[in-house]
């Protein structure tokens, strides 16, 4: 592993992991998961995709030899009634034989949850269900906003080289001693930046670990999330803790290729 992406802090959390994040939703078979791991991956992302079973057997395999203590399990949940929060996190930890989870996740919040929502997922941590609270969501500009708060430990923020508002909106707020654990997600633009026929003219799609090294080459950025579908994926995207950080050329090109992208391809902005 290049020393440039080695294991780092999440911010207040104060917990250890690994530069690239393990998402569950894409298909990768248990023992890709378990490869990661054995190679320093260690934020496994619990969503609420149809291939998490897959994920979940990787878990409970690491935590039958010993290792609960060197995972970081992420549950999301999208729900947005609090007692609705609480079954399925519930539901989630008991199918994956566990007494608690490291984070909640808040999933896909626009604009600050209601105080029922939080009132209730405060006492779940009370329990010792969970340790830190994040939240994730596409409005860049309410990360700042609630990271004054001081309720959420962390955050994860939408950033690749088609969406880099969070250069300008997000980041430069996020700083200090005390400052969020940052997780960003979509590395690829949802395959869009690894497409032949999205590029500019005369330009290569990028590898997938071209797109982890850019995220990851953003200091503000503690971890970059990976979706693979199957081993061969997940290996790719390792080689990009081998590389490192980007050139400066190759940095050039790639945000390049991204403002082309950002400006063809529609969707979310």
């Amino acid at each position: 592993m290049n020393k440039e992406f080695q294991n780092g802090i999440l911010g207040k959390t104060g917990l250890k992991v690994g530069r690239l994040g393990l998402a569950a939703s894409y298909g990768a078979p248990a023992e890709a998961f378990e490869e990661a791991f054995e190679y320093g991956c260690n934020y496994f992302y619990s969503g609420s995709g149809r291939h998490r079973s897959e994920m979940k057997k990787a878990i409970r395999n690491i935590c039958s030899r010993g290792q609960r203590d060197k995972i970081v399990i992420a549950v999301q949940t999208y729900a947005r009634l609090g007692i609705l929060t609480e079954s399925l996190f519930r539901k989630t930890l008991r199918s994956l034989n566990l007494d608690y989870a490291d984070i909640l996740i808040l999933g896909w919040h626009n604009k600050r949850p209601t105080e029922m929502l939080i009132e209730r997922v405060l006492k779940l941590k009370e329990k010792g269900l969970f340790h830190f609270l994040g939240m994730s969501g596409h409005n860049r500009n309410l990360f700042p906003q609630l990271a004054e708060k001081d309720l959420f430990d962390l955050f994860h923020i939408r950033y690749n080289a088609a969406h880099r508002g969070a250069e300008k909106e997000s980041f430069p707020y996020l700083t200090g001693e005390n400052r969020p654990g940052i997780v960003s997600y979509t590395a690829t633009r949802w395959g869009h930046l690894l497409n032949p026929k999205k590029m500019p003219i005369g330009e290569s799609a990028l590898k997938s670990s071209d797109c982890y090294r850019f995220v990851l080459s953003n200091p503000m950025v503690d971890i970059c999330m990976c979706g693979p579908r199957d081993m061969s994926q997940m290996r790719e995207a390792l080689t990009a803790l081998e590389l490192g950080r980007l050139e400066i050329e190759d940095m050039e090109r790639i945000k390049k290729i991204g403002e082309h992208v950002h400006s063809t391809s529609g969707g979310f902005f």
